[in-house]
């Protein structure tokens, strides 16, 4: 029987390891240096912008194409496995059309569109679907929208949200029924070396040292640290997002519709139990921020303030929301690299680096762990 070890349970771990325990013939350890969902996953809004994202080719389009298809069979699977529902919101993506301070409006307004054809013709030919929404159909389906400053939508009907913290202790919890060794609190430490065939035997931990046949590093910003042990410096750096969550007292618009509503990067996120009539929260957010020269990032009010006021001019009955709270979380960039970070590590045969998705963790990870189960299964 194999060991894989996995080092890091966000929500790119807990995917592998669920993803590898259906797999006969193989033991799985996971370990994390805390809790789950305590870092870049807890402060993540679940927003997966697969269909409506602009890549169309290459691995950055495959590896959404592959989530998105499997987020389908996955979320049933795991709510039979777990016996309990997973916050899922099917209702789609809207995209909204702003207009460009910087191009008269109607070359504005046309190049906008043109784009948008484009995209809507390529998702056709692979066998999905993209509306474009004129200011009157919009209005008629969301009419919480401000049209001032609209020029139209994107709406995308097969693009989902899901509750990130939720999922993430699913997929943990689904893996452990079926076998996997979850040890939390517990740090790799000391000095790590390969053997002369290229191959890593054990890695030292607090709670002692771990043999196995494949490490898999999954720990976000953790990673650097593990590989530079491993004299192969992998440079993730941290980026901030932060974000708010705002109570309403009633639904935005249609209660039977309830879409992710995004425009300028900045997303209006229903919050609930799958119910639509239950939303009458909703998560705002998220701002992009980076270290200063110090190498930190202490949190600008000022950015997030800007964020639920451009939410505002979107959706206007937002101003009379309370807050509720407010979190922030440091998503993982690789540094001079395209996210995210799918391959062994170099110089090793049995260490496979699943890290740096910096934004698209959640989105990416029913694809990240296939990709990872492929690589070992065609050599166990």
């Amino acid at each position: 029987m194999s060991h894989v070890v996995i080092v890091g349970c966000g929500v790119i771990g807990a995917a592998i390891a669920y993803e590898l325990s259906q797999v006969k013939g193989l033991k799985i350890t996971v370990v994390d240096k805390q809790q789950p969902v305590q870092g870049s996953t807890g402060a993540a809004l679940g927003v997966l912008m697969g269909i409506i994202s602009h890549k169309v080719k290459s691995r950055a389009w495959r590896l959404r194409q592959q989530s998105v298809q499997r987020y389908g069979s996955l979320i049933p699977e795991l709510e039979e496995i777990i016996k309990r529902k997973i916050p899922c919101n099917r209702q789609g993506i809207l995209s909204l059309c702003l207009e460009d301070e910087n191009l008269k409006e109607d070359k504005a307004k046309d190049n906008n569109l043109q784009r948008w054809q484009k995209l809507q013709e390529i998702r056709q030919s692979q066998g999905w679907k993209l509306e474009i929404w004129d200011t009157t159909t919009l209005q008629k389906h969301c009419p919480q929208v401000n049209l001032d400053q609209v020029t139209g939508a994107i709406y995308s009907p097969q693009d989902l949200q899901i509750d990130p913290t939720a999922l993430t202790l699913a997929l943990i919890e689904a893996a452990r029924i079926r076998g996997v060794d979850f040890k939390f609190d517990v740090t790799v430490s000391g000095e790590l070396s390969p053997s002369a065939s290229g191959s890593q035997k054990e890695m030292a931990t607090t709670k002692g040292k771990i043999t196995a046949d494949w490490f898999i590093i999954s720990a976000g910003l953790g990673s650097t640290a593990i590989t530079t042990e491993l004299n192969q410096t992998v440079d993730i750096r941290p980026v901030l997002g932060q974000a708010l969550q705002l109570r309403l007292g009633h639904c935005l618009g249609n209660p039977q519709f309830q879409p992710i509503i995004t425009g300028n990067d900045v997303h209006v996120v229903p919050v609930g139990a799958g119910v639509l009539s239950e939303f009458t929260e909703y998560w705002v957010g998220a701002t992009v921020e980076f270290a200063n020269s110090a190498k930190e990032i202490p949190p600008n009010e000022q950015l997030l303030e800007d964020v639920l006021q451009q939410a505002i001019t979107f959706c206007p009955e937002l101003a009379k929301a309370a807050i509720v709270k407010n979190w922030s979380g440091l998503r993982p960039r690789p540094e001079g690299r395209p996210a995210p970070i799918i391959e062994r590590l170099p110089g090793f045969n049995n260490v496979i680096l699943a890290t740096g998705h910096y934004r698209n963790g959640v989105l990416l990870a029913p694809a990240t762990a296939k990709v990872v189960c492929e690589m070992i299964c065609t050599e166990t």
